[in-house]
């Protein structure tokens, strides 16, 4: 199968939903799960979320129209609104309490909707606007930038941003 990067973003979008649908079968009483579980989430969520806002989102939005460019804009609002909010609220909330369980239902749903606006809006786009070749370059692109020195420090950095956050909310209950 030749390389695609819209494959192997679908791919990962398949992989957190299959995640999520594991912790919405949790009860308070799976503590250990729960966070082997956000674990699994966040080490699956933040290259991609990462490698997107870093570069597929820029050479998307440098080739689109007015309708690619509003896609655009919607898919950096949910991003942030994941980072900025609703993760970190998941994690300043106890493991064993319904507040977690909400939490993780909300973050799950926003990434399902997330992720299926991008496979039926953005990814049309992109086959348009990329060539086969551009999107298999893209494809190996984020597989290197995964394990390089700066794909590294961007989801680290996230990883941070992220913990503070919750840390913040936590002290503000």
């Amino acid at each position: 199968m030749a390389r695609d990067i819209l494959k192997t973003l679908k791919a990962e979008h398949d992989a957190l939903r299959k995640l999520f649908k594991e912790m919405e079968g949790t009860t308070d009483r799976a503590v250990k799960t729960r966070q082997e579980l956000l674990e699994k989430i966040e080490a699956n969520l933040l290259p991609h979320a990462k490698w997107e806002e870093e570069v597929f989102y820029p050479e998307f939005a440098d080739r689109a129209d007015r309708d690619g460019l509003k896609t655009h804009a919607e898919a950096v609002q949910e991003h942030r609104a994941v980072e900025l909010v609703v993760l970190p609220d998941l994690k300043s909330n106890e493991p064993d309490t319904p507040q977690f369980a909400g939490s993780a239902k909300v973050l799950g749903e926003l990434i399902d909707h997330h992720a299926k606006e991008e496979e039926t809006t953005m990814f049309d786009m992109a086959r348009k606007l990329f060539s086969a070749e551009e999107l298999a370059g893209l494809d190996q692109q984020y597989e290197d930038w995964k394990e390089s020195p700066e794909g590294n420090a961007a989801v680290a950095h996230a990883g941070t941003k992220s913990e503070l956050k919750a840390a913040f909310e936590s002290l503000m209950r």
